[in-house]
Order: structure tokens, then C-alpha cells, then sequence
């Protein structure tokens, strides 16, 4: 496990989500979100939740980062973040959105927004992950036949 790029990918892929999440979430659905003024704090009141939030997804994609050096099976970064990427999104949006929607009291419009973005976000951040993190090449290379 390459440590350094471990580090780097972790970092980059919580830019990539920051700037998705504010561009999205914080721009494009803020009028969905003022829908329901009784689920969702106006941007003004969430503000000093922010560095709790951004504290929580940093330590999720640490995590996130960790099991994908784990799983990677070589060959393009992109191309093997893009698969977690699926695999991850796919778990967000039934469990995450899925659940909310059940739960929670908004509209269907809104989950199928959040589906929409959170599908999108997390493959970004998987692409981003792939992309950065690079193993450490083994020392033990196999003679050329």
C-alpha cells in the first residue's frame, strides 16, 4: 500500500467532492431542499454544521480510499475507479436515498434528484480516487521468461 498517493487520492477526492456538493447540492437542489423547510436547514442556518459535515465526509472517504487500495486489481486507475465507483454509487443511492425517502417527508422528485446527484458525486470521487492512488510497485518482480 503506497501511504503517500493513499494520502493524495484521500485529499483530492474531498476536493472533487467538496466542489461537486457545493455546485450541486448547495446551488443546483437548494431550491428542491427549500421545499421541505421542516427536513432541511436553509443555507444560512447550515452553515455552522459545515465543518462537521465536511469533517464526516473527509473520514468517509478516507475509509472509502482504504478499501479501494484494498480492492484494486491493477491496470488503469480510471478504469478501476470508475467499477467502485458503480459498485459504491449504487449502495448510496438505495441505502442513503432510498431510505430518506421512506423516512423522511419529501417528495418523490427530490429523491430521484438526490439519486440522481448522489449517483454522479460518488462515482467522481471513486474516478478521482482511481486516478490518484497509485500502488507501490512490488520489489519482487517475477524473472522474464
Amino acid at each position: 500500500m503506497n501511504l503517500g498517493r493513499l494520502a493524495l487520492a484521500e485529499v483530492a477526492a474531498t476536493v472533487v467532492d467538496a466542489v461537486y456538493g457545493f455546485l450541486v447540492y448547495g446551488m443546483l437542489l437548494a431550491g428542491s431542499f427549500a421545499a421541505f423547510p421542516a427536513v432541511y436547514r436553509s443555507n444560512e442556518a447550515g452553515m455552522a454544521y459545515l465543518p462537521l459535515m465536511f469533517l464526516g465526509v473527509f473520514v468517509a472517504i478516507a475509509a472509502l480510499t482504504l478499501i479501494y487500495s484494498k480492492g484494486y486489481e491493477g491496470g488503469s486507475g480510471v478504469v478501476e475507479g470508475l467499477r467502485f465507483g458503480v459498485l459504491f454509487a449504487i449502495v448510496i443511492v438505495f441505502v442513503f436515498v432510498g431510505v430518506n425517502y421512506a423516512t423522511l417527508n419529501i417528495g418523490r422528485r427530490l429523491s430521484l434528484e438526490l439519486a440522481m446527484a448522489a449517483f454522479v458525486e460518488w462515482m467522481l470521487v471513486c474516478v478521482t480516487i482511481g486516478a490518484v492512488y497509485k500502488p507501490v510497485q512490488s520489489a519482487h518482480r517475477a524473472p522474464a521468461v
